[in-house]
């Protein structure tokens, strides 16, 4: 006997959508983030060499670079309400894939500084429009599978993707003597293949959200599943949530500090920069899936680790001593797999369903915020006194901890 088919829904007769088991949807769509990382992360790579050939300076090579990330985060701002308003959660993260997907080819053979400029923010756009339609897809299954769990290990895939891309465009480079369309152009083959993936994913689970209605009909998620907040309004606990992420955001140390420190300081060469950034990446992914099951069994208390591990970054990375500062990296790595995993789980077990969508792209643009105003205090602070930013870093971080305990405290 088959079972019977709801086509609004895409449910079977048990409850699930059909054709695919939500553990399985958790890793295909991390494969897609895999795919797609191996594309832009490889770009991202090379974007600083590859502008700087076509004539930018160091100034015009912030400015891009900083833009792009800045429209990766604010632009979440619009895409987050309109995917919930229009509920084409699918056609938003299909649309942001593409434009990645075309933009990261092009930028090898774009032959002018300018259309390189374009190309780059390019691809910073398509992260923003695709990013708050695919979180809500994603934690939808999330429900079944434990959130800390099912966003660790889309997160692991994804940094998988971003080791894998760098290293493949590294090696390109070397053995085409630098030319930089091969190095990209060949970002298109992995790029095609997240496109296709995600097009059949589309087709076999066509409503993820199925997949929540069903667990919370069954009662599977009463501890977790949030309360409605009146309409038109995120929860309280949410904007609480939100400030803890600015304060702890706002003592994180971007890479490119940490890796000026390490080549200014001669304590690595550059050419091994790219070296420790791959290690970073892959104690990222472990601690994406340390916390995420931890945080399943004992919820956001995990999230405490984020802090002490956001101050710990500024104690050991900025030492002059190789080997200490090295260990300061790779606990910036792990910093960032929590970041990365457990704190959008959070966002999910937060917000109810029909605002999870503006609730990720206003968590985006408050980090987008606080990561530019980190950025310039670290930056600023380093110039002076290391100790002094030591200190101010520790007081934001104890800031956090503060908000995350008022945090639980609503949430309870």
């Amino acid at each position: 006997m088959t079972a019977s088919h709801d086509r609004t829904t895409g449910e079977t007769a048990a409850g699930r959508p059909a054709g695919m088991r939500p553990w399985r949807f958790v890793v295909w769509f991390g494969t897609v983030s895999l795919l797609a990382d191996f594309v832009y992360e490889g770009a991202r790579s090379v974007t600083g060499p590859l502008l700087a050939s076509l004539g930018a300076s160091a100034l015009v090579v912030g400015v891009v670079t900083g833009a792009g990330e800045a429209a990766a985060l604010m632009l979440r701002l619009v895409s987050g309400p309109l995917a919930d308003r229009t509920r084409r959660f699918w056609g938003l993260a299909i649309a942001g894939y593409v434009l990645t997907v075309v933009s990261v080819p092009l930028l090898g053979v774009a032959g002018v500084l300018w259309a390189a400029c374009v190309l780059v923010i390019a691809e910073r756009v398509g992260k923003a429009v695709r990013s708050p339609a695919k979180d809500t897809l994603l934690s939808h299954a999330t429900t079944v599978t434990g959130r800390g769990r099912g966003f660790a290990v889309h997160e692991a895939l994804d940094q998988t993707g971003a080791l894998i891309g760098p290293l493949v465009v590294a090696g390109m480079l070397a053995a085409t003597g630098g030319d930089y369309a091969p190095a990209l152009g060949v970002l298109a083959v992995p790029g095609v293949a997240a496109l296709a993936l995600l097009v059949w994913l589309r087709s076999r689970v066509p409503d993820p959200e199925a997949y929540e209605r069903r667990a919370v009909a069954a009662g599977a998620t009463a501890e977790r599943t949030p309360a409605p907040a009146p309409a038109g309004r995120l929860p309280t606990a949410f904007w609480t949530y939100a400030a803890f992420m600015a304060a702890t955001t706002t003592g994180f140390a971007t890479f490119g500090v940490l890796s000026f420190h390490l080549v200014q300081r001669h304590l690595l060469a550059a050419a091994w920069v790219p070296v420790l950034y791959a290690a970073a990446m892959a104690v990222d992914a472990l601690a994406a899936l340390a916390t995420g099951w931890l945080y399943d069994r004992h919820g956001p208390v995990v999230l405490a680790a984020l802090p002490v591990l956001t101050a710990l970054v500024v104690v050991l990375a900025f030492t002059d001593t190789v080997a200490i500062a090295a260990a300061g990296v790779l606990v910036w790595g792990a910093a960032s797999g929590i970041r990365e995993s457990t704190l959008r789980a959070t966002v999910a077990d937060l917000v109810p369903v029909g605002r999870r969508a503006t609730a990720y792209g206003l968590f985006a643009g408050v980090a987008g915020a606080a990561g530019l105003a980190g950025g310039a205090l670290i930056g600023g602070l380093y110039d002076v006194s290391i100790p002094v930013l030591i200190a101010v870093v520790t007081a934001t971080q104890v800031l956090a901890l503060v908000l995350l305990t008022a945090t639980r405290a609503g949430r309870r």
